[in-house]
C-alpha cells in the first residue's frame, strides 16, 4: 500500500511539472526577455509586455507546443487509468495500459524539449533555458521511471 501511495505521489508530481512547463513562460530568459511555448515577453520601464512569437519557425513551434499537451493529457489519462485499473483488473493485466500511456507522455515531452533545444534560440547569443524548460526535462526523466515502474508492477503481479 505505500509503494502504491508513492507512485500516486510521484505522478501527481510528474503531472503537475509537466502542466507548469508547458504553461509558465519561462522556457528562454534574458534579464529584459521571457519566452514561453506560446508569447513573448517583453520588459519595457517597469512594465512586461506580451506579444505574439515571431521569428520563429513555425512548423517546430506548433510541433513543440502539441506535443507538450499532449504530454499533459496522455499522463492525466495513465493517472486516472491507474486508479482505475488498480480497482477493476485482475492480477496480471493491470497497468500495462498506464504503462503505455505513461510512455508515450514520456516521448511526447522527450520530443517536444529536444525540438525546443535543437531548433529555437540556437542563434542567440545572450539568454539561457529558464525554469519551465528544465522543468520539462525533469518530468521527462519521471515520468519514463513511472513507466518502467508501471511495466514492472505489471510483471510482478502476474
Amino acid at each position: 500500500m505505500l509503494m502504491l501511495s508513492g507512485i500516486v505521489v510521484l505522478h501527481i508530481t510528474a503531472v503537475i511539472l509537466l502542466l507548469v512547463a508547458t504553461i509558465d513562460n519561462a522556457w528562454w530568459i534574458t534579464d529584459t526577455v521571457s519566452t514561453d511555448l506560446w508569447g513573448h515577453w517583453e520588459l519595457t520601464g517597469l512594465m512586461w509586455h506580451y506579444t505574439n512569437l515571431k521569428n520563429y519557425p513555425e512548423k517546430y513551434l506548433q510541433t513543440i507546443q502539441a506535443t507538450s499537451v499532449l504530454a499533459c493529457v496522455f499522463s492525466i489519462l495513465a493517472l486516472f487509468m491507474f486508479v482505475a485499473q488498480l480497482f477493476t483488473l485482475p492480477k496480471g493485466q493491470r497497468f500495462t495500459v498506464t504503462g503505455i500511456l505513461q510512455l508515450v507522455a514520456c516521448l511526447c515531452i522527450m520530443i517536444a524539449a529536444s525540438i525546443y533545444t535543437a531548433e529555437i534560440h540556437t542563434d542567440e547569443n545572450r539568454g539561457g533555458y529558464g525554469h519551465s524548460y528544465v522543468l520539462a526535462w525533469i518530468s521527462f526523466v519521471l515520468t519514463f521511471i513511472l513507466a518502467i515502474t508501471y511495466l514492472v508492477l505489471r510483471k510482478k503481479s502476474e
